[in-house]
């Protein structure tokens, strides 16, 4: 196994690692059961009909036109709307032969739990080669448990599942001392959203901050890939994005500018106090303020950067799935800060760094009926509610292949097998068919709600119960 990086005496040197035989095998069992906990937390939910958003049928659209050999459009964000218009995510391409063998939404969630639970490994490996293999199953529990992968896998899916695990190997990469490494897995970021050049980026800043003494060669190299990430990152933004899209730019640019309420400067100091809590529940429940000692958090300023300088409230909190990529940051950073401050020459310092795995984990723990996980606890991830049983019933009147214009709920029960539209988009003419989710609405409310949406077109109740209602174009 190769070496890495270990303090003494306040320096750095090398070290073999502390896991055993045994040890070793811990990681990859750790992997499998987190696997295990994310399916069933995200595949209970889309089968209990509870999607939280758009989303999942968006990719899934896009994933589809992959798999049929095209270019990836959704016509969930407009009739044949190249995706890649959208967000720069070419990666899910790599998804479509899993689609094209199992064409399903229950593909793209399974696919995202196998690369969040993929992380647990370099997190789990390098904290217990630096530790010792107790602290390393603790923090690697920890890392599996934290609130920001809980919340991306409660969210359904998004293209930053291939961020995590590409920045969990980067970063264990650094903390071996495998420079090299570290710069190679911190490349495909270009490929999974157009921000994360940005991360690319600081990930060679980190290595050329700890190789300088020890590798000053790599310098250079990690440069140029520092410069490879911005520049990627630009002509993202300026360039492949503008391209794709039908208006010719960049739909998010608005969220920063000066109608949105004052430009970037304005937009970060305003919200203060939720994006204090975010930095907060970073740092503390997931790695304790000793992550602030490491280098390594320097990786999560450009992902905080574009979310507080945005006039979008969603950006600043806990909630969805923003804070997934910052999870094995803090988790690293904390491993980095633990390893280092056992090798302190103050003796309270060591002492206290190896109570700290244990009592994050406890803190993990007592957490976890208050986040996603809870649901392994629900009968509904099970076995699918009554409401959820009739709303299959009542989409099952939308046949194959239909158009059919939908709200949140309905939206991935119908991607697979039928043309959707965003319910009341203006570029789409009034289709064919309407699914939608209203709990507590009447017919006649469905039918003046329809009206309402597609003023001129008469529909009729095809089916309704428990909210869910099918109207088909007369």
């Amino acid at each position: 196994m190769a070496t890495i990086e270990r303090p003494a005496a306040g320096r750095w040197r090398a070290a073999p690692p502390l896991l055993g035989r045994r040890g070793a095998r811990d990681p990859y069992l750790l992997a499998v059961g987190f696997f295990v906990v994310y399916t069933v937390i995200s595949v209970g939910r889309y089968r209990d009909l509870r999607t939280r958003s758009w989303d999942l049928g968006i990719f899934e659209q896009a994933v589809s036109s992959y798999a049929r050999g095209r270019l990836p459009v959704s016509d969930l964000k407009g009739p044949g709307f190249p995706i890649l218009g959208d967000h720069f995510s070419p990666v899910t391409a790599l998804l479509a032969p899993a689609y094209r063998a199992f064409p399903t939404p229950v593909t793209l969630l399974v696919a995202q739990a196998a690369l969040f639970a993929l992380a647990v490994i370099p997190v789990a490996r390098v904290s217990g080669s630096l530790l010792g293999r107790a602290a390393g199953l603790a923090l690697g529990v920890v890392f599996g448990l934290s609130w920001g992968i809980q919340q991306a896998v409660d969210f359904d899916f998004h293209e930053i599942c291939f961020a995590v695990p590409l920045i969990a190997f980067a970063l264990e990469a650094v903390l071996r001392g495998r420079w090299r490494a570290a710069l190679v897995w911190a490349l495909p970021l270009v490929l999974v959203k157009e921000d994360l050049g940005l991360t690319t980026a600081a990930i060679a800043a980190v290595v050329a901050v700890r190789a300088r003494h020890r590798a000053p060669q790599l310098l250079r190299s990690a440069g140029l890939v520092a410069l490879f990430g911005v520049l990627a990152c630009a002509l993202t933004l300026a360039v492949l994005i503008p391209f794709f899209n039908s208006a010719g730019d960049y739909d998010y640019w608005n969220k920063l500018n000066e109608e949105s309420g004052g430009g970037p400067w304005g937009a970060l100091l305003a919200g203060g106090e939720e994006k204090l809590r975010t930095v907060v529940w970073l740092l503390l429940p997931t790695g304790a303020l000793l992550a602030l000692r490491s280098p390594l958090l320097l990786v999560a300023l450009p992902t905080l950067g574009w979310r507080f300088v945005s006039h979008e409230p969603h950006y600043w909190g806990t909630d969805w799935h923003y804070s997934a990529v910052l999870m094995p940051v803090v988790a690293l950073a904390l491993t980095d800060a633990l390893a280092h401050s056992r090798g302190s020459p103050r003796i309270w310092v060591r002492q206290g760094a190896r109570f700290v795995p244990a009592g994050l984990l406890g803190a993990a723990l007592a957490l976890a009926p208050t986040l996603p996980v809870a649901a392994l606890a629900e009968p509904e991830t099970y076995r699918p509610g009554p409401v959820a049983v009739a709303g299959r019933q009542v989409l099952a009147g939308v046949p194959d292949g239909a158009e059919v214009a939908a709200n949140v709920r309905p939206i991935a029960q119908l991607t697979g097998r039928c043309r959707v539209f965003w319910i009341g988009d203006p570029a789409v003419r009034a289709p064919e068919y309407v699914a939608y989710y209203g709990p507590g609405m009447s017919e006649d409310a469905m039918l003046r709600r329809a009206a309402g949406l597609y003023p001129g077109t008469v529909y009729s109740v095809v089916a309704g119960d428990s909210g869910y209602f099918v109207l088909r174009r007369k």
